[in-house]
């Protein structure tokens, strides 16, 4: 990999997972991080999910759901086994997982959230999330991601 590596390859690689990185030249203009890699890729954008932290009853917890949905908070809070969810302010998420917006993984989190994974990613062979920086997606398989992150599985786009 040209570059540093990040948190979340260190583990990938730590673990022996089998993974792809893709990088591209990310447009600081674009407002949606998540649809630029798809439209930079090639690929499909139900394949491509991106990583919000949410607070679930002042908890932080992180919610993976595919780049062209909204996380559905109601349903987050349920998977998470609490009552009440918004999303977290930029700073608190940053501080929380070590990586700045656009770049948040799920891999290698500074602070180890809970996570839960939106069902659709059972769908595909291999799903894309945050390499940990903007321009750098990494490829794994649904499984391996929730079995690294200890994810909850549940439907919560919407």
């Amino acid at each position: 990999m040209a570059g540093k590596g990040t948190p979340a390859t260190t583990l990938l690689a730590k673990r022996r997972i089998a993974h792809k990185l893709h990088m591209y030249d990310h447009d600081p203009r674009q407002e949606s991080y998540g649809l630029e890699a798809v439209a930079a890729l090639g690929i499909a954008a139900e394949r491509v999910f991106k990583t919000l932290v949410a607070e679930v009853d002042g908890k932080l917890t992180v919610g993976v759901v595919p780049v062209t949905a909204q996380l559905n908070l109601k349903a987050l809070a349920a998977a998470a086994g609490g009552k009440k969810a918004k999303l977290a302010d930029a700073a608190t998420a940053q501080r929380a997982t070590g990586y700045v917006l656009g770049g948040i993984s799920p891999l290698g989190q500074r602070t180890r959230l809970p996570v839960v994974v939106d069902a659709s990613a059972r769908r595909f062979d291999t799903v894309f999330c945050s390499g940990g920086r903007r321009g750098l997606e990494i490829e794994l398989a649904p499984d391996d991601l929730v079995a690294l992150t200890g994810a909850t599985v549940a439907p919560i786009a919407g």
